[in-house]
């Protein structure tokens, strides 16, 4: 019984130091705050490719966090990029990454796409 507890007092300091550090290196922002800057951002949608084609914000681009590794090149470090995903899990996920690559400005959409109630393209 001891174990099990000391076990879920590490999961729990685990997963609130995990938080505190996305919170310290993403900015979430709502809808709203999205719609002011995201044109003069990069704006990706880390959503896999069928995602995307499914419908995406007008002016994102797909470069899904699966491939994100392999494709950082695509996303400069000098201008502020804006992220977004289903729900904001994996939006999340990549903003980490992108802070471990030294990318600062990082900022993503409150409740991700499925939030979104602006503008959108699809196939």
């Amino acid at each position: 019984m001891e174990v099990l507890i000391g076990l879920l007092v590490v999961l729990i300091l685990f997963g609130l130091y995990r938080f505190m550090k996305t919170r310290k290196i993403l900015t979430t922002l709502t809808e709203d705050e999205f719609r002011q800057n995201y044109r003069k951002a990069q704006l990706i949608d880390v959503r896999e490719p069928k995602e995307y084609e499914g419908g995406h914000i007008l002016g994102a681009r797909n470069i899904p966090l699966s491939q994100m590794r392999n494709r950082l090149i695509e996303i400069r470090k000098d201008k502020p990029v804006y992220l977004y995903c289903q729900s904001g899990t994996r939006s999340t996920r990549a903003a980490a990454l992108l802070n471990k690559k030294g990318y600062k400005d990082l900022n993503h959409l409150k409740g991700g796409f499925k939030k979104w109630t602006g503008k959108i393209k699809a196939k």
